[in-house]
C-alpha cells in the first residue's frame, strides 16, 4: 500500500512510529497534568526510545523522506515540550541553579526553527550527525533523569552538545537552498558547495 506525496511515499514504518510520537505528546501532558508520574515516566520513555528506532529503520532500510524528515522533527518538538513540562513540575528545584544554561539550550533550539520557518516555511527536516548524536544524549539524560534523578555532568554535557548541534544547525539552514534530507552537517555542505563552484 502507498501513499504519494510531492512523490514520496510517505506511507511506511518509521512515519507511522513518527506520527505515534506525536499523537501521543497531549496524551502525555495530560499525564503530567493529572500528576500521573510514573504513567507520565513510562510515555516519555516509549516516545524516546521510538524516535531512535524511527530515524535508524529510515535509514537502514532507504525509507527517508522529506515529509518524514519533518513529521520527526515535529514530533520532536512536542516531545521536547512535553519533557520541559515534566522538568518544570517535577525536577525544577534540580535544575533551577543552572537555569541559565538551559535558557541558552532552549533559546538556540527555537531560534533554529525560527530561522528555518522564516527562510523556508516549513520545519527543518534535518538530520545532520551532530543533531542526530544530540538527541540520543539527551534522550538518554532525560530517560536517567526521570527514573533515577539529576545527574549534573550529564546535564552539561546534553546541554553544551545540544548548544553545538543546533548554533550549527542554523548555519546550515542559512546556507541551504531548500531543506532536503542527507546533509550530514556544515563541513559536508560548504564542502560540496565549494566544489560546485568550482
Amino acid at each position: 500500500m502507498k501513499l504519494i506525496l510531492k512523490g514520496e511515499n510517505i506511507l511506511n514504518v518509521p512515519n507511522v512510529i513518527s506520527l505515534y510520537r506525536l499523537l501521543m505528546c497531549p496524551v502525555i501532558l495530560v499525564l503530567a497534568l493529572k500528576d500521573l508520574q510514573n504513567w507520565f515516566i513510562i510515555f516519555v520513555c516509549i516516545n524516546l526510545v521510538s524516535d531512535i528506532l524511527d530515524g535508524f529503520i529510515a535509514r537502514h532500510f532507504k525509507l527517508v523522506t522529506r515529509f518524514g524528515g519533518g513529521l520527526d522533527n515535529l514530533a520532536d518538538l512536542c516531545t521536547y515540550f512535553v519533557i520541559i513540562y515534566g522538568i518544570y513540575r517535577y525536577k525544577w528545584p534540580d535544575f533551577q541553579p543552572h537555569q541559565f544554561s538551559l535558557f541558552i539550550f532552549l533559546s538556540i533550539f527555537i531560534l533554529s526553527y525560527l530561522v528555518a520557518f522564516t527562510r523556508f516555511g516549513k520545519i527543518p527536516g534535518l538530520h545532520l550527525y551532530s543533531a542526530v548524536l544530540a538527541g540520543y544524549i539527551q534522550g538518554a539524560f532525560s530517560v536517567v533523569l526521570f527514573i533515577w534523578g539529576f545527574n549534573l555532568w550529564f546535564y552539561y554535557i546534553a546541554v553544551g552538545w545540544g548548544i553545538v548541534a543546533y548554533t550549527e544547525k542554523i548555519f546550515v539552514l542559512f546556507n541551504l537552498d531548500d531543506i532536503k534530507p542527507g546533509v550530514k552537517g556544515l563541513y559536508w555542505l560548504l564542502k560540496a558547495n565549494a566544489q560546485k563552484k568550482k
